[in-house]
């Protein structure tokens, strides 16, 4: 088989085709499916980004990025997290996906392999499949609150294996890991001679608690993150990834012959995200309350939430009450009832049937009208 017929589809994007179509037939649809921020970016990104065309000064930075960027976000995580990182090893990427893009491209030959929690974000098995690589995924359920545990680390790894991945908050279920448990993992991986790359693009979206940065554990960690969510910038591709020194080289070579380096526009706007506190904090405030609304209402109507979700803007539901096939479920639903959820099938195959996740990246409204139709729907 070649490669590239190894490639799923992100399914979530197959029913949000099917979304704007009936929106185009005039429906109105809720979304309920998508993991994009519906919040506008802050005002003072915009405006640096205006201030930067003004200059005219657009053109290539180096391809690890702005060296302005790299020392603002150096001290970001000398304040956010108290941990000392050399600007050097912070790599700037067009969004995370091109910061997961480069890891794999360093990492792995082909038929290592990587780690991966059944659920997970479906791009990752992906990415690693698009280097050569293989996903290994690894069932999780509530009992490690959908998260990868040292145990499973050490009975799963092998000779070829190169790495574990950890979502942290995660994706689907906006779950967080223990500290004790991500500092375990963190020093199984460096028993074993891998890595652990930790996706922390959720972080600063969590409700009650703060999540940890691996990088306070290990300071070899791989550690991903991006504007995309906390900051409302999806549009903007940028993220960055912090890599030990000895991979700086290689992954500076990669770079420059995949992407040159991320939209140069992007990256100074990028830096005045990191000052705005007050809008950040508003919007996580917003999220909280979806949250809330949705904990509060969704049990009733069969959906069974075994743990609670403290970060992301996700809730990953049981619906086994309801149906043994949440894919039919969620497309007769958005066929009969206009709400667009998104199966469990597209996180991976562990239980994946009896599984539903719920995005509340949308407003309180909307989540009214939503959940009243999903009710009507199944009287």
């Amino acid at each position: 088989m070649r490669r590239i017929d190894l490639i799923e589809p992100f399914r979530v994007m197959q029913l949000l085709e099917r979304a704007r179509e009936l929106e185009a037939e005039g429906r109105r649809i809720i979304h309920m499916e998508i993991g994009e921020p519906d919040f506008p970016t802050p005002s003072s990104v915009i405006e640096a980004a205006r201030r930067r065309l003004d200059t005219g000064d657009n053109f290539y930075t180096p391809s690890t990025g702005a060296p302005e960027l790299q020392q603002a976000l150096s001290d970001w995580y000398a304040s956010e997290y108290g941990v000392n990182v050399a600007p050097e090893r912070i790599l700037i990427t067009p969004g995370t996906s091109g910061a997961f893009n480069l890891i794999y491209a360093v990492l792995l030959e082909a038929g290592e392999s990587v780690l991966l929690p059944d659920p997970g974000y479906p791009c990752q098995r992906n990415f690693i499949r698009l280097a050569g690589g293989e996903p290994v995924n690894v069932p999780v359920g509530p009992e490690t609150c959908y998260h990868l545990s040292v145990e499973v680390v050490e009975r799963e790894w092998r000779k070829q294996t190169r790495a574990a991945v950890v979502i942290n908050p995660a994706n689907p279920t906006g779950t967080l890991i223990e500290k004790t448990e991500l500092a375990a993992i963190a020093a199984a991986c460096r028993k074993k001679d891998g890595y652990l790359i930790s996706d922390e693009i959720y972080h600063g979206l969590t409700y009650g608690i703060k999540a940890a940065c691996a990088l306070q554990f290990d300071d070899q960690a791989i550690v991903v993150n991006g504007f995309s969510k906390r900051w409302a910038m999806t549009g903007w591709r940028i993220g960055w990834i912090i890599v030990p020194e000895d991979l700086i080289d290689p992954a500076r070579r990669v770079m420059q012959n995949i992407f040159i380096a991320a939209p140069t526009l992007s990256q100074f706007a990028a830096i005045a995200a990191l000052d705005a506190q007050d809008e950040v904090e508003a919007m996580r405030r917003a999220y909280d309350e979806r949250r809330r609304y949705l904990l509060a209402e969704l049990p009733g109507l069969g959906f069974d939430i075994v743990v609670e979700p403290q970060g992301a803007f996700y809730i990953y539901a049981n619906v086994e009450k309801l149906t043994d096939d949440s894919r039919t479920f969620c497309w007769d639903l958005l066929e009969k009832a206009g709400v667009a959820i998104t199966p469990g099938e597209d996180f991976g195959s562990y239980r994946a049937s009896g599984h539903l996740r719920f995005s509340y990246a949308t407003s309180l409204e909307n989540l009214r009208e939503g959940v009243q139709r999903i009710g009507n729907h199944l009287k």
